[in-house]
C-alpha cells in the first residue's frame, strides 16, 4: 500500500466508494466520473505504481483484471464494451495505481480520442 494512493486507501476500507466487486486481489467500484452509462474501474488491492499497464510483472493477474471486468459487464447486462488502461500521463492516466476502466452502454468511437 502507498500512503498517497487514492485507490490505496479505497482498497483500505479507509475511503468510501461505490464497490460492485471485491476478491482477494482486486476490487471495482463506479468511476466517480463516468463517460458512459456504465463506467467502472477494476483495481488491484496491491500498489502497482507503473505509469500503468506496462508494469504488470504478474500475468495472473493482468489476467484476473480482465476475467473480473467480463464478470461484471455480464451483471450489468452489457455485452459490447471497451476495456482500457491509461499509461502515463500523456494518455490520460491521473491516478498511478494501475486501474482497468470499463465502459460501455452505448456506442463508440474510433479513434478513441
Amino acid at each position: 500500500m502507498s500512503d498517497n494512493c487514492l485507490f490505496c486507501k479505497i482498497a483500505a476500507g479507509d475511503i468510501p466508494a461505490d464497490k460492485i466487486y471485491e476478491d482477494e486481489l482486486v476490487l471495482a467500484l463506479r468511476d466517480i466520473s463516468p463517460q458512459a452509462p456504465v463506467h467502472f474501474l477494476v483495481i488491484p488491492k496491491k500498489h502497482l505504481k507503473g505509469p500503468g499497464a506496462i508494469d504488470i510483472n504478474d500475468e495472473t493477474l493482468a489476467g484476473h483484471l480482465v476475467r473480473v471486468a467480463g464478470i461484471i459487464a455480464a451483471r450489468e447486462n452489457i455485452s459490447d464494451y471497451r476495456l482500457v488502461f491509461n499509461n502515463g500521463a500523456a494518455a490520460g492516466q491521473t491516478i498511478f495505481h494501475l486501474h482497468l476502466h470499463v465502459i460501455g452502454g452505448r456506442a463508440m468511437t474510433w479513434p478513441p480520442g
